[in-house]
Order: C-alpha cells, then sequence, then structure tokens
C-alpha cells in the first residue's frame, strides 16, 4: 500500500513522541530504582520496609533454607494503622528480599503480633508427612469490639502454608482460642516441646503470661499463667516467648522468658525483660526476684526468637523503636527497622543468670577493615577522622577496669556519647544532641544508664553504626545499648579519651556494604 508523504510525517512524529515518552519513563524508572533504599536515614544493612509503617516482627522461623521474617506492618501511611503481614525472607539472616504482604484484616479483625511453627508431623492435617505445613498463630484485634467498648476484641487465629511461606490460608475455624472478657490477651509464641509431645502457647494477658497446650494448633486448653507478682509492671506485656537455653560452660539447660513491656523500660518508654527459670511442660516457675533487661537503649522492643532453627541456635530479632515517639521519628517514605539479628545465650556468675545478645556471625559477610592498630595508647586523646562513620563498625578489647569516653562527632556539633566509669560502675550513653532531636519531646530524655561489674579483664566493646542507628555490645553482648540517631550530617570523628594506663587492643574500624544493592 502506497504511503503519502503527510501520512508518513505523521506516522513519524507519533514514533518520535513515543520514543521521547519510552526514554523519559524509563529514566523515571531507572532512576526510582537508583533511589529506592538510599533516602535519607535509609538503614543500609538493617531491615526496613520497602514503605510505610512497620513495627513488632512476627513469624519468625527457618524452613526448608529460609528464613522468615514476618512483621506488623500498615501499607497505606507511614503512622500506625490497620495492621497486615507483611514478609521477608533471607538465605543468611543478612540480606533480605521482600515478598507480597501475607495476611490481610478480614472480618475477625486486624492481624496483631505472633509467630509460626513448622507443622513437621502434620498435626493440624493442613498438609501431609512429606509438605508438611507452615502454620501463623496470630491475634485477632476486632476494631468494632474495642470501639464499642468490649473487652473480649481480642482473639488468636491460626493460617496455614503449603508452600514455604508463598501463599497463606485463614483457618476456618478461627479464632481458635476465645476471649474471656480480657482487655489486652495477645501475641501467641508456639512451640512444640518435645518432652510432653504437646505445642506450647505462650500469650499475654496485660499484667501477666498464660500457657496452653495443643496436640493439633486448632484446639487449645490452657495451663498455668505466671507473672502477676513477677518482675516489672510499669505498663502492659507483650511479645512472650519461652525457650530453652544451655548455661555456657555448663551441662544444666534453663528457660527463658521473654517479656516485652510499654512503658516502663529502665532509661523511659518500651522494653523487654526476661525470667530464667524452669518449665515443666505445664509451668513456668523461676527464683529470679529482680527484673532483668535485654537491652538498655531506647530502641529495642517486641523482639523474638526464630523458631525451628538450625542447630537448636537461638537467634533474636527486634523492633528498633519505641513507642514513646515511634510514630513521629523523621522518615518520610518509610517508619522504623529492625534490630540485626542476634544470636542469645545465657551464663551464669556469682550474681545469677544472666543473657547475652549479639550479632549474628553471618554479618562478617558484608563487612571489610578499612583501619586497624594492634595497640591504641589513650596517654592522650586519640581521634580518627573518614567521611562518614555511619555505615561502619568500631571494635576493640580494654579492661573493665579502665575509664574510657568515647564521642562520634560531626562539623556542625553533633555528637553521641558513650562513657564507661568503673568507679561508679556505670554506663552512660548519651544521645541529646546527635542530630534532629526535637521531633518528640520524649526522644532525648537525658543519659541513659546501665550498671555493670568492672573487673579487671579484658572484654570486648563493639559499635555498629547504620544511616540511622548506633548498637552497642560490651563484653559479647552482655551490656547492650541500641539506639535510633538522625544525625543532619554523617559523623565524621571518632574521639577517644581514658587514663594513661588505658590500652584499647586489636583496634579495627570495619564497613559494613549495603544489603540493598539487589533492589
Amino acid at each position: 500500500m502506497e504511503m503519502k508523504l503527510s501520512q508518513f510525517l505523521r506516522l513519524w512524529g507519533l514514533i518520535m513522541v513515543l520514543s521521547v515518552f519510552y526514554s523519559c519513563t524509563n529514566v523515571n524508572t531507572n532512576r526510582d530504582k537508583a533511589s529506592a533504599f538510599q533516602e535519607p536515614y535509609r538503614p543500609q544493612f538493617h531491615f526496613t520496609p520497602p514503605s510505610q509503617w512497620m513495627n513488632d516482627p512476627n513469624g519468625l522461623v527457618y524452613h526448608q533454607g529460609v528464613y522468615h521474617l514476618f512483621y506488623q506492618h500498615y501499607p497505606d501511611s507511614t503512622v500506625w494503622g490497620p495492621m497486615h503481614w507483611g514478609h521477608a525472607v533471607s538465605s543468611d539472616l543478612i540480606k533480605w528480599q521482600h515478598k507480597p504482604i501475607a495476611l490481610y484484616p478480614d472480618e475477625l479483625g486486624l492481624i496483631f503480633s505472633g509467630s509460626a511453627v513448622v507443622d513437621v508431623a502434620n498435626s493440624s492435617g493442613f498438609g501431609t508427612s512429606e509438605n508438611p505445613p507452615l502454620v501463623a498463630i496470630f491475634t485477632y484485634h476486632l476494631m468494632d469490639g474495642e470501639q464499642a467498648g468490649r473487652k473480649d476484641f481480642q482473639t488468636q487465629g491460626i493460617a496455614y502454608s503449603l508452600d514455604n511461606g508463598e501463599r497463606w490460608f485463614k483457618y476456618e475455624g478461627n479464632p481458635v482460642i476465645q476471649n474471656n472478657d480480657i482487655k489486652d490477651f495477645r501475641d501467641p509464641k508456639v512451640f512444640w516441646h518435645e518432652p510432653t509431645q504437646q505445642w506450647i502457647l505462650t500469650l499475654v494477658a496485660g499484667d501477666h503470661a498464660k500457657f496452653y497446650k495443643s496436640t493439633n494448633l486448632k484446639d487449645w486448653t490452657l495451663l498455668s499463667e505466671f507473672g502477676k507478682t513477677q518482675g516489672a509492671h510499669g505498663g502492659v506485656w507483650e511479645c512472650p516467648d519461652l525457650f530453652e537455653l544451655p548455661v555456657a560452660g555448663s551441662q544444666e539447660k534453663k528457660w527463658v522468658l521473654l517479656i516485652s513491656m510499654n512503658p516502663g523500660a529502665p532509661n523511659g518508654g518500651s522494653g523487654t525483660q526476661y525470667f530464667v527459670g524452669d518449665f515443666d511442660g505445664t509451668s513456668f516457675t523461676t527464683d529470679q526476684t529482680n527484673a532483668r533487661w535485654i537491652d538498655q537503649g531506647r530502641d529495642n522492643y517486641a523482639g523474638v526468637t526464630f523458631n525451628n532453627m538450625p542447630n537448636d541456635e537461638r537467634v533474636f530479632i527486634g523492633w528498633m523503636s519505641n513507642w514513646d515517639y515511634a510514630r513521629t521519628t523523621p522518615t518520610e517514605v518509610w517508619r522504623s527497622a529492625m534490630t540485626l539479628p542476634r544470636s542469645i545465650s545465657l551464663h551464669q556468675d556469682s550474681i545469677g543468670f544472666y543473657i547475652k545478645n549479639y550479632p549474628v556471625s553471618q554479618l562478617s559477610s558484608i563487612t571489610s577493615v578499612t583501619f586497624e592498630e594492634k595497640a591504641v595508647l589513650l596517654t592522650e586523646p586519640f581521634e580518627l577522622t573518614q567521611d562518614n562513620f555511619n555505615q561502619s563498625e568500631l571494635r576493640f578489647d580494654m579492661l573493665l577496669s579502665e575509664p574510657l569516653k568515647l564521642t562520634l562527632s560531626n562539623d556542625l556539633g553533633e555528637q553521641v556519647v558513650l562513657e564507661m566509669d568503673p568507679e561508679r560502675r556505670m554506663l552512660r550513653f548519651d544521645r541529646t544532641q546527635s542530630g534532629l532531636v526535637d521531633f518528640d519531646q520524649k526522644f532525648a530524655l537525658g543519659v541513659q544508664k546501665q550498671s555493670y561489674h568492672n573487673a579487671n579483664e579484658l572484654a570486648e566493646l563493639r559499635i555498629i553504626m547504620d544511616a540511622s542507628s548506633i548498637e552497642i555490645f560490651i563484653d559479647k553482648g552482655r551490656y547492650v545499648f541500641t539506639n535510633q540517631i538522625f544525625p543532619t550530617a554523617p559523623y565524621t570523628r571518632i574521639t577517644l579519651t581514658g587514663n594513661p594506663s588505658t590500652v584499647l587492643k586489636d583496634f579495627k574500624i570495619n564497613k559494613l556494604t549495603s544489603i540493598w544493592h539487589h533492589e
């Protein structure tokens, strides 16, 4: 067919317009990809949602070579709203791949916190022995019931997956645990108790924990309660976790019960306490009389551990925020991050049992040395500068009996300060001048403190900094401060002062690479 010149010119013009449009669209798409996970304050090696609100970690479970991280998520805003279960997976606990939302609200309510198990023997009947199901156990929160002034608006439901978490189906018999008029009745954590051949479920009821049993994950019987007169009670109990650990250096095993509480943490707002005791398949008991805290920084809350881990490892992830100011932190595209995954271990000294929580060894896969010295003598202040310390770690060994002041700062006068004061047996961390602090009056309440044993022995000090966080581990995680920070420019200077006798051994600065280059 013969084409006239005018037709050809019109066609050519249309091709050019489409070409320009496609080019611009492609450029914008590439620009969006390039800028994703590069926003101000976006962590580069801590888990964050692609966008919008996140809080508690949920459903932590390992299955068929995959670590699953579910989390409280509101996909329509950067502030808390109707809760869903977000989802991400990893093969190494460090690099995460975002997945579609796993669980949506339904007529029974919003999807609040909970856990997930591998039903190896197919006790639920949802799968087969050849293809055992993943089963999620979560709290339904019925907003209509809460708004009507009822107390029974929280119940427990279950869902299952037969393709390792890709698709989820809610049980048609939900809820599996009804509510007998308890206002705060939530956050079920389930595990298989081998000695009694049954599932054990721990949930919280305002000011105490309740333990249930089941043989099929569907039918539950109340066993016992714990905690009305034990531990800290400055706020509502949340996010329990019960597990057994060996005591380091012995043949003994003990049970550990984690309980998050808001408010009432020792340095303000949200925090996670723990109890060490015994569990016989029915009741948890402990001789512990004082509250103990897994982290005395202000930003480690609602943490729980993975089920079904290889080699009986016990790995913990917490929500790196605090309900005092969680809704107002200065981020725009997303809000909140998780702590680094941490190995949990149990120890004992003359004072009693205590927990250490310390970054998993897999973190070394993204770590490289940028500066090292065999020994740094603090006969005078030691100062080190570089362009950006906010994606790095500092580690060295020193005597706990020696004093130390460590300052991270920039040329704008913004700084964080860690002090070790052996004379008063006190650790102090100060973020009151860390950068943006006035977005909420509760963010910079004052200097955080925790006591420590000033033994004349070497201990490691390790500080890990990301774009908007700092995690401090002393003595392999016996003493921990986890905090958000929002400097308006990166910290470029480390200053260390101590006594003339203070020696920092095996001093290293490491760079940590971004886990989001694949996004």
